[in-house]
């Protein structure tokens, strides 16, 4: 059986991003959705990953709102006006890998900690956007190191969480999350627009997957299409 029954309460976090964003869009349509609630760096209770503070801040602020049946962590970085990801080995520097690991894996990490305090305990699903190359198995063609390196990290964290879950949270599903690739910012460098799929369709693909989500499918790593794919 499901975790998350309708109607259900759902917070977006990153929803000014282009796929939190496109998530707020799908579930303040859906009569499933009784009320959804997000944030990010200009919300009234904002949280920043470069300010790691606000992330047990932001949560506090919601106590009152939940509890939440669906949480969707959607926060995460690629590149940035100064770099992109890394070609070969020697492209590797100190100020990229320390930024996406903050923001890739240590604030998601911390969000998990803090967030999951306002899940629905009698049922309740947290994804958070991972990223296929993040799969040390999948991995066959190199690169990307600091970006394949941050997904990896977070992906321990979301797994050795489900564990604990188990025993804390038996009625909730943690899960990471692959969402293919959508057009957006993050993807537009690589042919995003040329090969990925529309903001709304993907959330709306994601979200069917995780209103189908039962407790023994806690601590996988699941795409946008329900394939089970290999950490």
């Amino acid at each position: 059986m499901p975790l998350v029954l309708k109607p259900f309460r759902a917070l977006i976090i990153g929803s000014s991003g282009t796929i939190g964003a496109a998530f707020m869009d799908l579930l303040e349509t859906s009569p499933d959705c009784e009320v959804v609630y997000g944030l990010n760096r200009q919300s009234a209770n904002p949280i920043d990953y470069q300010d790691l503070g606000t992330i047990e801040s932001a949560a506090a602020s919601l106590t009152q709102e939940g509890p939440f049946q669906l949480i969707i962590n959607t926060i995460g970085v690629l590149h940035s006006e100064h770099w992109m990801p890394e070609k070969k080995l020697d492209d590797l520097n100190t100020e990229q890998l320390q930024m996406l690991m903050q923001i890739n894996a240590i604030g998601p990490g911390l969000t998990i900690k803090h967030f999951s305090k306002l899940l629905d305990p009698a049922g309740s699903v947290m994804a958070t956007l991972s990223a296929k190359v993040g799969s040390i198995e999948d991995n066959r063609l190199g690169g990307w190191f600091s970006y394949r390196a941050s997904k990896a990290a977070l992906n321990m964290l979301i797994k050795t969480a489900s564990i604990e879950f188990s025993r804390t949270k038996p009625n909730t599903a943690l899960v990471a999350l692959h969402p293919g690739t959508v057009n957006s910012r993050l993807s537009k460098p690589f042919k995003g627009e040329q090969i990925g799929r529309p903001p709304l369709e993907a959330a709306a693909d994601m979200l069917k997957i995780l209103l189908s989500l039962n407790k023994e499918d806690s601590g996988s790593f699941i795409s946008y299409s329900g394939e089970r794919l290999p950490w």
